[in-house]
This record gives structure tokens, sequence and C-alpha cells, in this order.
């Protein structure tokens, strides 16, 4: 609950406290709104609509907790609430998880990567995987806020992110490999193989 200073109406207090508590993060949250809409105008008409309900909403937030997990779900229930209108969204079988599952093979991260390797590499991570991977790994939002925030089960996010993270290292790797990172080891580990198969180095 909110405390009136002195000298100060209930609104111009309520604005300054928005102000110090949601304002602080709008770069944060136009990241996110650029990861869900792909986007540049649409993102920042969502990042407008996200502040102007959590300013109708403020009365409601508790000072001093997690303002940032507290916008970016206000976020995403507006960018779904959206979806629904735009498009009658229904709910349907979850074909990529059934896809994450299919890949065999988890690749270690590659060194020498760089961060813009790393943003094209989070874009091809299928979309229900990828929003996990980015509010935890870029976002920094622990397993029970991104559970709050998309209002799944805890396990569901901790199954998406390790999903999501493997389909992230492999793509990680095709990009090393192009890169010519790795190649060495490769060659280094199949020349020994060659050896105890009783060939010579080549």
């Amino acid at each position: 609950m909110f405390k009136t200073l002195k000298g100060k109406s209930k609104e111009e207090q309520l604005w300054e406290n928005f102000e110090q508590e949601a304002m602080v993060h709008s770069a944060d949250l136009f990241r996110v709104a650029m990861f869900l809409k792909r986007n540049r105008d649409a993102a920042e008409d969502l990042l407008q609509e996200t502040m102007m309900q959590g300013l109708k909403s403020f009365h409601r937030y508790k000072l001093g907790t997690n303002c940032k997990a507290w916008l970016t779900t206000i976020m995403y229930n507006t960018h779904y609430k959206q979806l629904r209108k735009q498009t009658n969204l229904q709910l349907v079988e979850d074909k990529e998880e059934m896809i994450a599952q299919t890949v065999p093979f988890e690749a270690s991260i590659p060194q020498h990567i760089t961060d813009e390797d790393v943003l094209q590499a989070i874009e091809k991570v299928p979309a229900t995987f990828k929003e996990i991977v980015v509010l935890c790994d870029v976002e920094g939002f622990s397993y029970k806020e991104i559970s709050a925030i998309m209002d799944i089960p805890i396990g569901t996010v901790m199954s998406r992110l390790h999903r999501g993270r493997k389909v992230l290292r492999n793509e990680l790797a095709v990009y090393a490999r192009n890169y010519g990172i790795g190649r060495e080891d490769e060659d280094e580990s199949n020349n020994e193989m060659f050896k105890q198969q009783g060939g010579k180095s080549v």
C-alpha cells in the first residue's frame, strides 16, 4: 500500500513511485517485446500498452518487490490477449516439444562465439523454447518467476529450458564449424581413432 507524502496528492505520489520502480525497466521490457513481436513498431506499441496497464494497476503493486517480473507478466498477458483477438488463437498440441525430443545430440558450447552469433542462433530456436531461454539466460528471471510470467508449471519451465538450450548449443556448434572452430579437435580425434585401428595419422 502506498503512503502519500506531505504536500503531494495520491496521484502524484503514485506516478513518482511508478517512475522509480517501473520506468527504469523500459529498456529490458523493450528487448522482451522485440522477441515477442519481431517488429520494432509492434514492440513499441506492446511496451506502451504494458506501461499503461502497469500504471493502471500500480496501486496493487507492492513497492520494493520485483517490478520487472511484474511488468513482464503484464506484457505476456497483453501480448497473448492481442494474439487471441487477432487470430482467435486456440491451444493446440505443442509440436515444437516433439521436435526438440528428436534432437539426438547436445553439443558443447563452443568458444570464440560472438554475441551476434548467439542472438542469431537464438532466433533459430523454436518459439516455445526460445521464450524460456530469453527470460532465463538473457533477462535473468528465476524458474519461479518465469512460471508466473508464462503461467506454466515450474517443471515445464525447466523441461523447455533444457530442450531450448540443447537446440541452441547445436546451432552454436554450426556457427563454430563455419568459422573453422573445432575442426582441429575433430581431426585429432579422428587421427587417434585411426591409430587405434592400426592406421597412421594423416
